[in-house]
């Protein structure tokens, strides 16, 4: 024989050693990844021979919130973990007593970590969504400054009331009028972009006047869905740089990134530049540009930037894509429509909707209007998947074992999804769910419900987010008949919110 095997010892020895050493360890890690123990007392999703789960996380990488929810369905308990080659062991759980436990009640032992860290870091640098210790406790008291009841009254209800004239003027009247089709998740978000640009920062980015994409919004975007993915793929550095090799035709995440960047610095210069022209400001960016680092140091452009960032993807997508999600139940739920298209019409005159302080308060008493608000989210909330680090040993209440370095996974999209969780018509839209015998908003735990997170890091801007997103309800459903235009994909893309894949396209007619 002349083969080189056959003529190399050595080489057939080492080759028939790689086989033997393959077919050894497949064995014993037969459905996880190599190297990986087994952890006792959790169930565990059977995977695949030495790569465990990571073909069917790259699989379901496009519905991953759907595949939570049937790895939930199918292992018929609220606790599981799985075992991916290449990512640090997740112990995922929609137990309420967990999510409270790991939120709230042993708030210190759980921490944004290294994978999280290291995924968000291009985009949102050492912001408040990616900080830990004392960088996030001194960006959340200042940033707690400005989310205040009489801010809420008076200057942030205005905006909205403002930014909501300009929006029907400038878009549903003409789309009623022309019969024109209208992407309603597109406009939502360029509403709540104008709003907290101008809220937070003290710009008018005018994106409502704009007929297609804000360049920092797409950019914005696109960046928020290669963050998410990376925490799918153990190797992005190296596919997210071929990626560029291969389709250079094709903005990459730096050219994404050099978009956001530009916005976020030219932000930081203007008002640095008004500021020494003696010009005072009382918007987020303004406080933080007073304030000091946790070293005592006034903050760089660094810093701000990521501050920047980090309060528009709050203060924007969030509510944008809740607005989105409201109207696509409520065009589905035509009885729910109608309910509260007659609360509106009781509590709010045409008097109110000029007069925001009367505005305000008649809102606060609108119980139905919160219950949809609340009942959306439970559906759809704006974070439907979340992460944390264990720093020490821990155990659950539901009596899971946590390890130092365990990666700890809550999902509110399958949380609110889980006839566990929520009883046997979880699936079902019921904003009455919300209300108890005595027609009072009941509010479940933050462990059953965070849609605004909970604990210390509970959303600074949920009422904020509440406030705008019940006055764009009103003023939208109190003025327009909205219907969904027939045939469309209306479902979820993955990214670190949740936003519409496609968006929802709308016809509009004036309301009598």
């Amino acid at each position: 024989m002349s083969s080189a095997t056959t003529s190399n010892p050595l080489l057939s020895y080492i080759g028939g050693a790689a086989v033997a050493g393959i077919t050894l360890l497949s064995a014993i890690y037969s459905d996880r990844a190599v190297f990986d123990p087994k952890r006792e007392g959790i169930k565990t999703q059977a995977g695949w021979p030495l790569v465990g789960n990571l073909p069917l996380l790259i699989q379901h990488k496009d519905k991953m919130h759907d595949f939570l929810l049937e790895g939930f369905s199918q292992m018929d308990d609220l606790t599981l973990t799985m075992s991916a080659l290449g990512i640090p062991r997740h112990i995922a759980t929609l137990d309420p007593r967990n999510v409270e436990h790991v939120l709230k009640n042993n708030f210190e032992n759980y921490i944004k970590g290294p994978e999280f860290h290291a995924s968000l870091v291009s985009l949102f640098g050492n912001g408040i969504f990616n900080a830990n210790g004392e960088d996030w406790k001194y960006q959340r008291k200042t940033a707690s400054h400005i989310f205040n009841v009489k801010n809420f009254r008076d200057h942030f209800t205005d905006v909205f009331v403002e930014e909501i004239e300009f929006m029907s003027s400038h878009i549903w009247d003409k789309a009623a009028e022309n019969h024109q089709v209208v992407d309603f998740h597109d406009v939502m978000f360029k509403f709540t972009l104008d709003s907290f640009i101008l809220l937070g920062f003290g710009v008018h980015l005018n994106a409502l006047k704009s007929d297609g994409k804000v360049p920092f919004a797409a950019a914005f975007d696109e960046a928020q869905k290669t963050t998410f993915q990376r925490f799918v793929n153990p190797i992005w550095p190296i596919t997210e740089r071929l990626l560029s090799v291969v389709m250079p035709w094709k903005s990459s995440m730096n050219n994404h990134l050099n978009v956001v960047d530009s916005f976020a610095r030219e932000v930081i210069e203007k008002r640095r530049v008004e500021i020494a022209d003696g010009e005072v400001h009382r918007d987020l960016l303004s406080r933080f540009m007073d304030a000091r680092n946790a070293q005592g140091e006034l903050l760089n452009n660094d810093e701000l930037r990521d501050i920047v960032l980090n309060f528009v993807i709050a203060g924007r997508d969030t509510t944008a894509q809740a607005l989105s999600w409201t109207f696509y139940v409520l065009l589905c739920h035509p009885r729910v429509e109608e309910k509260l298209l007659d609360e509106i019409n009781e509590n709010i005159t045409p008097e109110a909707m000029h007069d925001s302080p009367a505005l305000f308060e008649a809102i606060k008493n609108m119980k139905y209007a919160h219950a949809v608000f609340y009942e959306v989210l439970r559906h759809y909330p704006s974070v439907p998947l979340n992460q944390k680090y264990a720093l020490n040993d821990d155990i659950w209440p539901d009596g899971t074992q946590i390890r130092k370095g365990d990666y700890i996974l809550w999902c509110p999209y399958a949380q609110g999804r889980s006839e566990k969780v929520w009883g046997a018509d979880a699936k079902v839209f019921k904003p009455e769910r919300w209300i108890n015998e005595q027609g009072e908003l009941r509010r479940e735990s933050q462990g059953q419900w965070p849609a605004f997170h909970a604990g210390p890091r509970v959303c600074l801007g949920q009422h904020l987010a509440t406030l705008e997103a019940l006055v764009a309800i009103i003023f939208l459903l109190k003025r327009y008949k909205f219907s969904l235009v027939a045939g469309q994909n209306i479902t979820y893309q993955v990214s670190l919110t949740l936003p519409m894949l496609e968006g929802m396209k709308v016809m509009v007619q004036k309301r009598e």
